[in-house]
């Protein structure tokens, strides 16, 4: 499905209502602790993620559950390739949220 259309560099618009429940619905994990910890980020923040927020978050979605829960908690930073300014600036959004 088309979105509006983004400049070559990736947009800074923010994701429309079916961007947002698509991303809602990729972001249920088997862990209620990472559906908590990532519905409440989504809840306060979800409308105002721009392009590479929206691909940040994305990455961390790919982690398995226990890899996503320690990254949210800061037991753990993340680790190359996974390691990038963007997914490093979301992390930080998702731990104060």
């Amino acid at each position: 499905m088309a979105g509006p259309d983004r400049s070559a560099d990736g947009g800074s618009a923010a994701p429309e209502p079916v961007e947002l429940r698509r991303l809602r619905w990729r972001a249920r994990r088997g862990l209620l602790e990472n559906d908590l910890l990532i519905g409440r980020f989504l809840d306060r923040h979800g409308r105002t993620l721009d392009a590479a927020q929206n691909r940040a978050l994305l990455k961390l979605l790919e982690l398995p559950d226990n890899e996503l829960l320690d990254l949210l908690l800061a037991r753990t930073e993340p680790e190359p390739p996974l390691d990038s300014a963007d997914v490093r600036a979301l992390l930080a959004r998702l731990r104060s949220a």
